[in-house]
């Protein structure tokens, strides 16, 4: 697979031997409750405030009133503290809630070897930092408000509490639980996700986590063990399983947007979703995203083909999510497309390809001259045949590269050089309600996910490994 030609904004440190110790989880500080005043004490103040009215009775009212507003004055100045001084503990305890986001390291360890070690020595080098990651979120079942749980997996980057898991296990979540191997539980905050390519970055408040090493995923070669750890029904909890690397640079669509991954058959299931990849070094080198499941088109069961994210990709999303909460150097055409399927491109003497239906003001797109009803057959010599095709090969790309569409109008084909935009922010942090993609500002009208536009189903699915389950909220 092509990748960016670009320096990646972070290095690998070889390390020989993870750094062992003893955990030092550092637990929130639980606000300090009012202390009740005592009965004796209230009992005597009152009572020494029913003698004093009594001696001060037989001065007048002049003399009564001039007491009662010293006590009035009094009462208002020790009020007054004392809300000076609940606000001060409110904002010490607040402050104590607030998640430090330091910046991530420049560089990575890495653990150097001969990819050697046995899946025991690479499960007790690593189950120590991964991380079954429960959330919560609100829906609407027949009219009724009901929460759904919702679980995965994850793992730790950082003995700070960041930690690395897919967008589908956290997205529209209202409270996100992270749980250790020991059985220590967060509460995490969702730094940031990227719905593209189903990465989320979250930071828990702890310290001196152990975490992963990470390795290099375009050295992985077909035929290399990996071992996946995870929590598979999220009561199988922190599950190792073993297989090979099946292939490498996968283009796998599940929602219309398809992302690289690579293949394996080490078992992923219900509540792996997140979880590390590991190689026969102990160094994570993909995240266990996608499922194939179902039946193939002669009636027989498909198993054991699953797919993860190669960690090379999910770094720089990461770094970017920390940074500056979106990814950066996205492409972007600036067009909306069509699919223009065998069918219907036979019935009118057109070629296959993505149409365009409409061109974005100002786009690199209107800039290179492309126009609505062009017909986009290929990029840079790749074939593009539907809008899954076009999305693919925009991905190989980034921002401010120059490309070139093979276009086919009026009969005759042209060749467009493009220089690609940057995929606008407000896309990139925005969470589409449909399929998005770089090159659209909406989704295409016909993607794998919608057959009644041209596109045949599939006779198996992809799917997202994840527990779901729901529960009526009181």
């Amino acid at each position: 697979m092509e990748h960016y030609d670009e320096k990646m904004n972070y290095t690998f440190e070889p390390e020989e031997n993870r750094q062992s110790g003893a955990y030092n989880y550092a637990y929130r500080q639980q606000p300090a409750q009012e202390e009740k005043p005592k009965k004796k004490h209230t009992g005597l103040k009152i009572t020494a405030l029913l003698v004093a009215v009594a001696i001060v009775a037989g001065l007048g009212g002049a003399g009564l009133s001039h007491i009662i507003a010293d006590i009035s004055e009094k009462n208002s100045r020790q009020a007054e503290k004392t809300a000076a001084k609940s606000q001060q503990t409110e904002e010490q305890e607040t402050a104590s809630y607030q998640l430090a986001l330091s910046p991530l390291p420049e560089a990575l360890p890495s653990n150097a070897g001969q990819k050697q070690l046995t899946p025991r020595d690479v499960y007790a080098m690593n189950v120590g930092a991964v991380c079954g990651i429960t959330t919560q979120i609100t829906t609407n079942i027949y009219g009724q408000v009901a929460t759904a749980a919702c679980s995965g997996s994850g793992f730790v980057l950082t003995q700070d509490g960041y930690i690395v898991t897919n967008n589908h296990v956290v997205e529209d979540a209202t409270s996100v639980t992270v749980k250790l191997y020991d059985g220590t539980e967060y509460d995490a905050q969702i730094v940031g996700a990227d719905t593209m390519n189903d990465v989320a970055l979250l930071k828990i408040d702890a310290e001196n986590l152990q975490y992963v090493h990470v390795g290099d995923s375009d050295q992985i070669e077909v035929g290399e063990q990996v071992i996946a750890i995870g929590n598979p029904l999220f009561e199988l909890t922190f599950t190792m399983t073993v297989g090979y690397v099946s292939a490498l640079d996968r283009e796998i669509n599940i929602d219309g947007t398809p992302i690289n991954m690579l293949q394996t058959d080490a078992a992923i299931n219900s509540g792996n979703s997140g979880g590390p990849l590991f190689d026969m070094n102990g160094n994570v080198i993909g995240i266990t995203t996608a499922k194939r499941s179902g039946q193939s088109s002669t009636g027989a069961s498909i198993e054991s083909i699953n797919f993860a994210i190669p960690v090379n990709d999910a770094m720089r999303i990461v770094y970017d999510i920390q940074e500056y909460g979106y990814v950066k150097n996205r492409p972007y055409l600036g067009i909306t497309t069509k699919d223009l399927d065998s069918a219907t491109a036979n019935n009118y003497g057109l070629p296959v390809g993505s149409m365009v239906r409409s061109v974005t003001e100002g786009s690199c797109a209107e800039a290179a001259g492309l126009q609505e009803g062009d017909i986009i057959t290929a990029l840079n010599e790749r074939k593009v045949g539907c809008y899954t095709d076009l999305v693919a090969a925009l991905n190989k790309h980034k921002a401010g590269d120059t490309i070139v569409l093979t276009v086919y109008r009026g009969g005759a084909e042209l060749n467009l050089p493009v220089t690609l935009d940057e995929r606008p922010k407000d896309l990139e942090t925005k969470v589409p309600d449909e399929t998005a993609a770089p090159d659209t500002q909406a989704p295409s009208e016909s993607s794998p996910t919608n057959p009644e536009n041209g596109q045949d189903s599939m006779p198996f699915d992809f799917n997202w490994p994840f527990g779901f389950g729901f529960g009526f909220g009181g």
